[in-house]
């Protein structure tokens, strides 16, 4: 029973968390939005808002992308499309390993990637 109470509390707070970071619904289309080329994943500028600057970050294919000199809160836009399987993933590990933050498709999050060392891109 404890393993139970203890897995719900873990998954309360991961919900919250990323509440807490800001998501929302960018776009549903497949073509290029806030200059993020469709099928892609970007990452803007540290505490730019998407809508007023251009990615400094565009990645296209799927797997893990190792990342470097990224710290503080930026906003990083799913583009890509399909399914709904289209997600992106926010990974403290390198190679995509210890994912702690999931992006819808056509959705955005605002985080602070300063503990982030990869992302990877999901296939739908």
């Amino acid at each position: 029973m404890r393993r139970i109470t203890r897995g719900a509390a873990a998954l309360a707070i991961t919900a919250a968390a990323v509440t807490a970071v800001g998501t929302g619904s960018a776009h549903a289309s497949d073509k290029p939005a806030y200059g993020c080329p469709g099928g892609a994943v970007c990452i803007y500028p540290e505490a730019t808002p998407y809508w007023n600057s251009r990615p400094t970050d565009i990645f296209y294919s799927y797997g893990a992308h190792n990342l470097s000199n990224e710290f503080g809160n930026h906003f990083v836009l799913n583009n890509q499309y399909g399914s709904a399987n289209a997600t992106a993933q926010l990974c403290t590990g390198y190679n995509g390993v210890n994912c702690v933050a999931t992006i819808a498709l056509n959705a955005y999050v605002y985080y602070d990637l300063t503990p982030i060392n990869s992302i990877v891109l999901n296939r739908p």
